[in-house]
């Protein structure tokens, strides 16, 4: 279905919210902005939406040696981004996972998140491997969720993250289902897509997001991919990473360091 084209006054006003709250044009970000301004002409909003993007692409790094499943990190998202706390919704959340090895040398592999790791219980038997690997958007390059949203309301920034506008969110929860790493949901009270944004409000003001900001153990980083001295940059060239799912063809842009092969 072809998207909405965006009026001039349309990308005047987002524009103007990039300065003023750090939220970038809907339903098709700069390549919108470049198609309204065809005739050649520029605004002070445009160069501020092209400024703002210039010379990045947002990347994530989560240590899982270093994860020891406290949370702290579901919960900050939580408040910071107005996720009900009593809803089981998230836009982050820790997956334990449990390795039994019985006397023949098979392995049983258990994996549980009870109300997105916020709950984690003391287990009557001890495993033989116990590890946490948190989970959030991978702000994919190749994002299934925007080819599938009928209305533009999902869509790519020119920084690498993807963000959903909810005037235009209809709530029909195709992207909800297109998502293979499960991490988008319907929010229970404003009834449209939600997920995790890097905290788009935070670091398009220089800021850290949330749960990077508040996790004791520094097993989460962020940083400009493009920048070759920051950590998630050099991280990526000195440690042994992997991404969720490569064969899905998403391109992910959450790395992961010394990940088990039995996560998926």
């Amino acid at each position: 279905m072809t998207k909405e084209r965006l009026s001039r006054r349309d990308f005047l006003m987002s524009a103007a919210k990039v300065v003023a709250a750090g939220v970038v044009a809907p339903a098709g970000g700069l390549a919108a902005a470049q198609a309204v301004f065809a005739d050649g002409q520029s605004t002070s909003q445009e160069t501020a939406v092209q400024q703002m993007w210039a010379g990045k692409e947002w990347g994530f790094v989560v240590d899982t040696q270093k994860c020891i499943g406290c949370a702290r990190c579901v919960k900050a998202c939580k408040l910071e981004n107005k996720v009900p706390l009593d809803e089981e919704v998230f836009r982050t959340w820790v997956e334990r996972y449990l390795v039994f090895n019985d006397d023949s040398g098979d392995e049983e592999v258990r994996t549980d998140s009870p109300n997105g790791g916020l709950d984690f219980k003391q287990l009557d038997v001890a495993p033989d491997k116990q590890f946490f690997v948190p989970k959030l958007c991978n702000q994919c390059h190749n994002p299934p969720c925007v080819q599938v949203c009928p209305v533009g309301a999902t869509y790519r920034t020119g920084d690498g993250v993807v963000l959903v506008d909810r005037k235009r969110c209809i709530g029909c929860r195709y992207c909800i289902q297109s998502c293979p790493y499960g991490a988008r949901f319907l929010h229970p009270v404003l009834k449209v897509a939600d997920k995790c944004t890097w905290c788009y409000h935070r670091i398009s003001h220089g800021m850290q997001p949330a749960c990077v900001e508040v996790c004791p153990v520094g097993a989460r980083k962020f940083g400009n991919q493009l920048d070759p001295n920051s950590q998630v940059a050099v991280l990526k060239k000195k440690a042994r990473i992997r991404v969720l799912k490569p064969d899905m063809g998403t391109k992910p842009n959450v790395y992961y360091i010394d990940l088990d092969e039995v996560v998926e």
